[in-house]
């Protein structure tokens, strides 16, 4: 099970270091034992620098392999930050702002956030939802009078009140629902 984070500070006393974070992947990514990405049925030998190779394919690997934190050199506890903020702001956050929050280039915040998108959205990374959803429905665009006459609809007068589109959203309720 994941832990829940009410705060940043929360997130930085569970993950204070380098170490604690790849410790926390191991557990979630590998039970403790690790396991080839290249060959699972492959013994692994452990090397120096957080790293493993696999005896079948001689290849050297480590936590972040096959993950969104591969081929980065952006510490994992920083990764666990732009995660939190991410997840937390309701209508996203701009590569500007992350990259003040987290104290990394706005490039970086720019790859982190690309990274951390295509997360969210990949099949892979989607659970079945088990609890109870929460629906929200909301409108977007205006009134046809303030509208471009090309954005109007065939048919669609000055008069009309409402050119909104409803948008909807879901998600998973965590806990308990009273």
């Amino acid at each position: 099970m994941l832990p829940e984070f009410k705060s940043i500070f929360e997130l930085l006393r569970a993950f204070p270091t380098e170490q604690a974070c790849i410790d926390h992947l191991e557990r979630l990514q590998w039970d403790g034992t690790p396991v080839s990405p290249f060959d699972p049925y492959s013994k692994v030998y452990k090397c120096a620098g957080y790293k493993y190779k696999c005896k079948n394919t001689g290849k050297y690997f480590n936590i972040r392999t096959g993950t969104i934190f591969d081929n980065t050199k952006i510490p994992l506890q920083k990764w666990f930050l732009a995660l939190y903020v991410y997840s937390s702001h309701k209508k996203g956050i701009s590569s500007h702002q992350l990259a003040n929050d987290i104290y990394v280039t706005q490039k970086s915040a720019w790859f982190l956030l690309h990274r951390l998108r295509y997360a969210f959205d990949h099949p892979n990374f989607k659970a079945a939802l088990r609890n109870v959803v929460e629906v929200d429905e909301c409108g977007i665009g205006g009134q046809t009078y303030y509208k471009h006459y090309d954005k109007k609809r065939k048919n669609e007068d000055d008069a009309t009140i409402s050119g909104k589109t409803s948008v909807i959203g879901m998600r998973e309720r965590e806990g308990n629902v009273k």
